[in-house]
C-alpha cells in the first residue's frame, strides 16, 4: 500500500506547488509594456509634476496628476469588483522646513491596497513616486516630464495593480504614489509615520526609482542589468545588538539586505535573464531614495532601479547644449525594460504575499561543537522550513536544506564559526518567507 500512496502524495504536492509556480509565469507574461508606456506618457503630459506646482489644472501639475493616478487604481478596483482599497494620504509640510519647501505644501500619497485574505495587517509595498523636478529643485513652474524619473516607476506600480488585482493573496499588497520625494523624502516620511500609527506589520516595501532607462552615460546600453540597493542593518538598531554583532556577526545581515536576497533569488529562479545587481548601500553615493523614511522607521526597504544611469536627463532643465540633449523627456524610456522591472517587482509582491509570515525568533548554537544547531519560533500556516547557510563572503544563501514537522534541526558537520545562517517558513505552496538571521544565542 504504501508503493501507491507515497507516489500519489507527491504527485498531489508537486501538483499544488507546479500550479503555484505556474501563476508566477503567468504575472511575467501579463505585465504590458505597451500600458506602461501609455501611463508614462500620460504622466509626463502633465507638463510639471513638481511637488509645489499646480493643484487646480486638470491638465497640468501635480494635482492633475495624482487625480489620473487615483482614478487609474479606482478603474483597477471596478475591474475586479472593488478588490482594491483606494484613497489618499497627505499631511501639511509648512515653508522653510528645508530650502527646497519656498512654499507650504500637502504632500499627497495615493494609496492602493489590496487586502490579504489571512494576514490582512501584513503588507508587502511598491511604490513609485509621483513628483518631478529640473535643474532648480525650487522651480515649480517649468516644464518637467519627468519622464524616467520618476513616471516609470509611478507606471510600473499601476501596472503591478492592474495585473496583481486578478489574484488573492493571504497577505496584503500596497501599491502607492508617493509625493515630495524630490524637495526631502516628504511622501515616505508621512507614510512610514502613518504605517506606524495604524500599526502596520510591514514585511518591506519596494522602492522603485527609475526603472526606464537602458542607456548610460558611461556608454554601456543593457536592458538586462539592474540594481537593488540595499543597507546592511537597520538605524534603529539598539547598542546592544550592536555589540553583539562584535561577536556573533550579522554586520551584513540586516531585514533590508533579506529582502534584497529574496528578490535576487526570484528574479534569478523566474527571470533568468535579467542581471539582479545587489548593491550593498542603501542608495547610490550620497543621494536618497523613498525607501529611506521606511528604513529610517526601522521597516525593511529596498530601492529597485536601472544600472546605467544617464545624469544629462535627470534633474535637468530641458535644452541643447554643446550638442547634448539634456532633460528627463519620454523617448528616453524603454518600456520593454521598464515592463520587465515591473513584473521583477511583481512576482516579489506574489511571491510574499502568498507566503507565510516569517520566524520572529531564530536562536543558534555549537559554540566549539562540530555541528551547527538553531530552533525557530512556530509559523502558523506553515508546511515547513527551510534552513539556509552560506559561507561568511558570500553575498547570497548559497545553502539550503528543507524540514518539516520540527523547529529544531542541527546541521551536523556544518561548523558554526564558518558560515551564516538562517531560516525561513514555507508554506504549502511552496512559497517562501523572508529569511530571518539568528537573534538568540544557544548556550545548550
Amino acid at each position: 500500500m504504501k508503493k501507491i500512496i507515497l507516489p500519489l502524495l507527491f504527485l498531489v504536492g508537486m501538483h499544488t506547488y507546479s500550479q503555484s509556480e505556474a501563476d508566477i509565469y503567468d504575472i511575467i507574461n501579463n505585465v504590458s509594456a505597451e500600458r506602461i508606456g501609455n501611463d508614462v506618457a500620460k504622466l509626463a503630459n502633465f507638463g510639471t509634476r513638481h511637488t509645489l506646482s499646480d493643484t487646480v489644472s486638470d491638465t497640468r501639475g501635480i494635482g492633475a496628476a495624482r487625480r489620473w493616478i487615483k482614478s487609474e487604481f479606482e478603474q483597477i478596483s471596478s475591474d475586479c469588483q472593488g478588490c482594491l482599497e483606494v484613497f489618499y494620504q497627505k499631511e501639511l509640510v509648512k515653508k522653510g522646513t528645508n530650502a527646497r519647501i519656498v512654499k507650504d505644501v500637502e504632500v499627497v500619497n495615493v494609496v492602493a491596497v489590496k487586502r490579504g485574505k489571512k494576514y490582512p495587517n501584513r503588507y508587502v509595498i511598491m511604490s513609485g513616486d509621483i513628483d518631478s523636478r529640473v535643474s532648480d529643485p525650487t522651480d515649480f513652474t517649468s516644464d518637467s516630464p519627468g519622464a524616467n524619473d520618476n513616471a516609470s516607476g509611478m507606471a510600473g506600480t499601476i501596472e503591478a495593480a492592474r495585473v496583481l488585482s486578478k489574484y488573492d493573496f493571504e497577505s496584503s499588497i500596497i501599491f502607492v504614489g508617493l509625493s515630495g520625494e524630490e524637495q526631502g523624502l516628504f511622501g515616505g516620511k508621512s507614510l512610514a509615520a502613518y504605517a506606524k500609527e495604524k500599526g502596520w506589520e510591514i514585511i518591506g516595501i519596494l522602492n522603485n526609482d527609475m526603472i526606464g532607462n537602458i542607456t548610460g552615460v558611461d556608454g554601456v546600453v543593457s536592458n538586462r542589468d539592474f540594481r537593488i540597493f540595499s543597507e546592511p542593518v537597520p538605524p534603529t538598531e539598539t547598542e546592544e545588538e550592536r555589540r553583539a554583532r562584535r561577536f556573533y556577526g550579522g554586520e551584513v545581515d540586516g531585514i533590508s539586505r533579506q529582502l534584497a536576497r529574496y528578490i535576487h533569488k526570484t528574479t534569478r529562479r523566474f527571470m533568468p535573464e535579467m542581471n539582479p545587481m545587489m548593491i550593498y548601500r542603501l542608495d547610490r553615493f550620497g543621494r536618497g531614495g523613498h525607501h529611506r523614511p521606511f528604513n529610517d522607521a526601522g521597516f525593511a526597504g529596498i530601492r529597485i532601479m536601472e544600472s546605467h544611469e544617464n545624469y544629462t536627463q535627470q534633474h535637468q532643465d530641458i535644452r541643447t547644449e554643446n550638442g547634448i540633449a539634456y532633460g528627463d523627456v519620454l523617448e528616453h524610456v524603454n518600456f520593454d525594460y521598464a515592463a520587465k522591472l515591473t513584473a521583477v517587482n511583481a512576482i516579489n509582491l506574489a511571491s510574499l504575499a502568498w507566503a507565510p509570515p516569517a520566524p520572529e525568533t531564530v536562536k543558534i548554537g555549537g559554540i566549539v561543537e562540530p555541528s551547527a544547531k538553531l530552533a525557530w519560533s512556530e509559523v502558523e500556516g506553515a508546511a515547513g522550513y527551510k534552513i539556509y547557510w552560506r559561507d561568511t563572503t558570500s553575498p547570497t544563501w548559497d545553502h539550503s536544506r528543507p524540514v518539516s514537522n520540527t523547529t529544531s534541526h542541527t546541521l551536523e558537520g556544518i561548523v558554526i564559526d564558518n558560515y551564516f545562517f538562517g531560516v525561513a517558513a514555507v508554506g504549502a505552496n511552496g512559497f517562501e518567507s523572508l529569511v530571518v538571521f539568528p537573534n538568540q544565542i544557544m548556550r545548550d
